[in-house]
């Protein structure tokens, strides 16, 4: 009987990091997914309409590009998902006034009335499917923070 020669560096499914964190990571989005549907939100038009709130409370020049780095999602990406936000009248994109290449973003009063139960609706249930970690949770995002700002390695994308 011919062996088949393990190709993964694991054991278990569960020693994969990346494994679990795509598993955790679908799971959440399912359930985000859910309690975004009675404000007729997408998960990433939410993000996009949430950070435009968050950075508008501190007080950021709201731009495309700021939008983007902000949320880690790409700036084509960005540029759509806004568009389709602007069609729906939830938030209004107008030439920025120091650079003609750029676009300012901001809620419309319609925008926030959307926006604002729906981030108390998600914080909730964060607060709620988090709450397994209890005194580990500013560990965790300590941890999920190291991530974000590692420097990728161009030859392990190969």
């Amino acid at each position: 009987m011919k062996t088949i020669e393990n190709t993964f560096s694991v054991e278990k499914a569960e020693d994969s990091s990346g494994f679990l964190l795509w598993q955790v990571t679908n799971l959440w989005q399912r359930e985000i997914k859910k309690v975004l549907e009675p404000y007729d939100l997408t998960h990433s038009q939410f993000v996009l309409m949430a950070s435009i709130h968050w950075l508008t409370l501190n007080n950021v020049d709201v731009t495309q590009i700021v939008l983007s780095s902000h949320t880690k999602i790409d700036p084509m990406t960005t540029s759509t998902v806004l568009r389709t936000l602007q069609s729906k009248e939830l938030i209004q994109r107008k030439e920025h006034s120091t650079d003609t290449r750029a676009k300012t973003v901001k809620l419309t009063a319609s925008g926030e009335k959307r926006i604002i139960p729906a981030i108390k609706t998600v914080e909730a249930f964060d607060a709620s499917f988090f709450s397994v970690l209890l005194e580990q949770t500013h560990s965790f995002n300590q941890n999920l923070l190291s991530l974000l700002t590692q420097p990728i390695d161009e030859h392990a994308k190969e």
